[in-house]
């Protein structure tokens, strides 16, 4: 019987249990693309949820070789393709010294001058004039390169984004990653119902999950999002931190989204102190700890930790530690529960936490 356990063995059942439980309360997510060189080991990873493939940067022409080599790992985790709608992307740099000239995806309207940001909200230009819809002309230029494939922000209220939401390339994508088995799809920028409903139109019955990057998105999710299976959102911080009026305001947002759905999950943003520093600060685990209290079960990182294998491993050592640890901080009390054990195990645990080797 379990109550005739001895006490310690008792003890250790009990945590492993809640351990177990824990984890499928935690799910984390990665930002992988099949040919990179640390690809297949993170894909054998059973402490990870799944692998998000973000097509941003590659056309639909090399996409075959690219999803064959993914399907090649065997017993993989989830695979996920993300197609990025509406957002704004660069097609095409003109060669100018003087000023910056690009060539959108989509065709927009919007009044100008405005300010442009670049870099995820790290570097801007001041937009002068918009010709036909997509071809971008700035006075002067941001301080950094730009290139194909990057994204771009205008928060100007005027902004209308035109034409399909689709557009033809990545139409061509998702047909090719249906082709090869996908079922389950990020779409970025989601505003509305419709942009679901067409969505559907091309995934069929497969797990969408819905980013919310901007001020349209949280208003989609306060007025028409309604919970169905094999739909959830995601709060893409990356962009949504950006999008918002005042910095501050992103605590109401991720609160918004995590209400609105059990099953919501996040992205972006966490943990990078870990592309400076070997282990993460106390503000990454406090970030961690906030969004785990306010409902969100599912976390994804970013491209930025993800390029680079040895900084990936430790930023997964580090999740996979806050999940263990902070989940064993709220082990239920129990008649048999021994908690003067629980602590000494737990700052045994500290102890080994700040040894040289952190993670």
């Amino acid at each position: 019987m379990e109550d005739q356990l001895p006490e310690k063995d008792h003890a250790v059942r009990m945590q492993s249990l809640f351990y177990k439980k824990i984890m499928k309360n935690l799910d984390f997510l990665v930002t992988l693309w099949p040919t990179f060189p640390h690809f297949k080991r993170f894909a054998g990873d059973s402490r990870l949820y799944g692998i998000r493939l973000n097509s941003a940067m590659i056309k639909a022409d090399q996409l075959n070789n690219e999803l064959e080599v993914a399907n090649s790992v065997p017993n993989h985790i989830p695979l996920y393709f993300d197609i990025k709608g509406r957002q704004l992307r660069i097609t095409d740099v003109s060669p100018n010294r003087h000023h910056l000239e690009i060539t959108l995806n989509h065709p927009i309207e919007v009044e100008t001058p405005t300010m442009v940001l670049f870099k995820a909200g790290a570097d801007h230009a001041l937009l002068e004039e918009v010709v036909d819809g997509k071809h971008l002309i700035f006075d002067g230029g941001p301080e950094y390169m730009v290139y194909p494939g990057e994204s771009i922000h205008i928060r100007h209220p005027s902004l209308e984004v035109h034409g399909p939401t689709f557009l033809p390339y990545e139409i061509e994508k998702i047909s090719k990653a249906k082709n090869a088995g996908f079922n389950k799809f990020f779409l970025s920028y989601v505003e509305s119902q419709k942009d679901i409903d067409q969505f559907r139109e091309y995934v069929g019955d497969s797990e969408i999950i819905a980013k919310i990057e901007n001020k349209k998105g949280l208003e989609y999710v306060s007025r028409q999002f309604r919970k169905k299976d094999g739909l959830s959102l995601m709060a893409a911080r990356g962009d949504l931190y950006v999008e918002l009026d005042r910095p501050h305001q992103i605590m109401d947002a991720l609160k918004l989204i995590a209400k609105s759905d059990p099953e919501a999950s996040v992205g972006s943003r966490i943990l990078l102190s870990l592309v400076n520093e070997p282990v993460p600060s106390c503000s990454d685990f406090v970030d961690l700890a906030w969004l785990y209290d306010v409902g969100y079960k599912k976390m994804m990182l970013c491209d930025e930790l993800c390029l680079k294998e040895d900084l990936l491993s430790k930023a997964v050592n580090a999740l996979d530690a806050f999940r263990k640890s902070y989940a064993s901080l709220n082990v239920p009390t129990s008649p048999n529960y021994n908690s003067d054990g629980f602590f000494s195990r737990f700052y045994s645990g500290i102890k080994k936490v700040v040894s040289p080797k952190r993670f």
